[in-house]
């Protein structure tokens, strides 16, 4: 057989395959072929440049941001919403309901989730869930301490309890504060049984979604008593800390910075997390590039969820650059 006849045989698989929507068992079943060699013929169809197939993206979808940031940081999905303004508002409802709709989506039978507190992008991700049915996940385990002001602390346990509820999971709520006094508290409040069962979950986590922060602590972080001191944020930001997750801190380049405050903190650390089979970050907006830019460079996460806006500034041209001359 000529090449041109070879191709010629491939051209006319690929078109009853493509255009006419012949399965490919019916084309092997009528040319006398086995099915794998149907299916190595298409292959062929789309090395050889018989076959392309374009992608139309519909209005208000961003494949081109997403496909950059993941070939950039090297994670393994990047979903990129829609959003009429750069303002905090606007960007955490719509990464919100973006992520609710991709937990609906990709949730597994059985998954332990584990869910960061005192954030407010997940509490719209949250109020964006509708109910599942009962049993589709185990667990849902705080993986931050969830005590503080009580005027707030409502919002920390409402993420736990109410997406075991959407869930039909168990919530596990974790009874204590982020940060504690000093070391010697937290030892204290580790001793606690129902405490240690909580923490003790950590590890068969399966699927985390977690907030990102700046040095700088949120509204609501802030209210709820769980921050370091000024004095003490001072020092993180000194020694290079520009992002956070669950008061776990990070320097530009995604490595953890390392100091006595982390001894403070009850909840899951990095290297932990680190081992998470998926870990869903939700986060956007001008005042968190920096910190968006630090963590998808840690390899803590695998899956971002953010807006056009910040998509568009971690994509500039020399990032790096204009991002450390802006902390």
């Amino acid at each position: 057989m000529s090449r041109l006849d070879e191709l010629r045989f491939i051209a006319r698989i690929a078109q009853r395959y493509y255009v006419d929507g012949h399965r490919q068992s019916a084309i092997a079943k009528d040319l006398g072929l086995s099915q794998a060699t149907v299916s190595r013929m298409l292959k062929r169809a789309h090395d050889e440049g018989i076959v392309r197939i374009s992608l139309n993206a519909p209005q208000g979808t961003y494949p081109d941001y997403e496909h950059q940031i993941r070939d950039k940081y090297q994670v393994n999905e990047v979903l990129v919403v829609d959003c009429s303004e750069d303002n905090d508002g606007a960007v955490m409802s719509r990464i919100g309901e973006a992520a609710a709709h991709f937990l609906e989506t990709t949730l597994q039978d059985d998954e332990v989730i584990g869910i960061s507190s005192w954030s407010q992008t997940l509490l719209k991700m949250i109020d964006n869930v509708h109910p599942m049915k009962q049993g589709k996940a185990r667990q849902v385990v705080q993986m931050l301490g969830g005590i503080g002001n009580p005027n707030v602390q409502k919002h920390a346990t409402h993420l736990t309890t109410r997406l075991a509820q959407l869930t039909g999971a168990q919530p596990m709520i974790l009874n204590a504060p982020a940060v504690a006094a000093s070391r010697e508290a937290k030892l204290v409040l580790l001793g606690d049984p129902y405490v240690r069962e909580t923490m003790d979950l950590f590890d068969r986590i399966t699927l985390a979604i977690v907030g990102v922060g700046a040095v700088e602590p949120s509204s609501m972080l802030a209210e709820s008593g769980n921050i370091f001191s000024e004095a003490e944020l001072k020092q993180l930001a000194e020694s290079g800390a520009v992002a956070e997750i669950s008061q776990r801190f990070l320097d530009a380049n995604g490595k953890t910075v390392s100091t006595p405050m982390n001894e403070r903190v009850i909840g899951m650390d990095l290297d932990t997390l680190r081992n998470v089979p998926r870990v869903i970050a939700l986060a956007g907006g001008q005042k968190k590039t920096v910190a968006i830019d630090a963590v998808l460079k840690s390899g803590v996460i695998e899956i971002l969820i953010t807006d056009k806006f910040t998509a568009s500034r971690l994509l500039q041209s020399e990032t790096e650059s204009h991002l450390h001359r802006a902390v």
